[in-house]
């Protein structure tokens, strides 16, 4: 299904994604495309709320920290209704990964069922800051290798929509994604997110099977140079920031 066919609710979308496959190619690379998640209408007008500074908390320069060229913009709350639908619809399918995950590594498993309770632990451990994030990048923006972490608590899949069409809108501007492997050569991804589709990857780290069983292969995310035109993101992170 192409974004320009698709409508229902929210969660008979993320249904119609092929979890399994997802699954596979997380555990394979880090990351995988989950087919799309927004029409084209939706994604554009998530992108037409970038001028309206009022939807946002805060608004990062990336050249003046440092994290390459190009801006983005934390969300206030309320969410747009989008973003809050989608949040709740993709939490409940990524949290038997993370789950399975965080067993592999040996690691206490925090996460409850319930997205609205995971925040409110967030909230009590002082990260009450929204994270959801509208990034903006232009002709020669770059992002540069990073974890999106924020506190203590952290939720270790995240998923960001391309809200634009690559090869029209923009070109240039892959994901890239950057692991450290255990006693190993280090490996990358690099790949193109279609229009309106999402793509799940690790938050900070993933288990990889070693000499020793499963070791955490630490792992950083990042966006190519823009060679033209102007590419909008969404980023959905499922832990607050403090």
């Amino acid at each position: 299904m192409s974004p320009t066919q698709l409508s229902g609710p929210w969660p008979a979308r993320v249904d119609r994604i092929d979890w399994e496959n997802v699954r596979k190619e997380l555990d394979a690379t880090g990351c995988a495309v989950t087919g799309p998640l927004l029409s084209t209408p939706e994604a554009s007008a998530i992108a037409d709320l970038y001028p309206d500074v009022a939807r946002f908390r805060s608004t990062v320069n990336m050249s003046r920290h440092r994290f390459g060229e190009g801006e983005y913009r934390y969300f206030a709350r309320p969410y747009p209704e989008s973003v809050t639908a989608l949040k709740q619809a993709l939490y409940p399918k990524l949290l038997p990964i993370a789950r399975d995950w965080w067993a592999r590594l040996g690691r206490q498993v925090p996460w409850p069922d319930d997205l609205d309770e995971w925040l409110q632990m967030c909230h009590e451990a002082g990260q009450t800051k929204s994270t959801a994030i509208l990034l903006k990048y232009g002709d020669g923006d770059w992002n540069a290798l990073h974890r999106d972490l924020y506190g203590d608590l952290i939720f270790p899949l995240q998923v960001v929509i391309n809200l634009s069409q690559p090869g029209i809108d923009h070109t240039g501007g892959e994901f890239l994604l950057y692991e450290q492997r255990p006693r190993a050569q280090s490996r990358g991804t690099a790949l193109t997110i279609p229009h309106g589709h999402g793509l799940v990857f690790t938050t900070r780290d993933r288990p990889v099977r070693s000499t020793r069983g499963w070791s955490a292969a630490p792992v950083r995310h990042g966006v190519s140079t823009i060679r033209s035109g102007t590419r909008y993101t969404l980023g959905l992170v499922f832990h607050d920031a403090a």
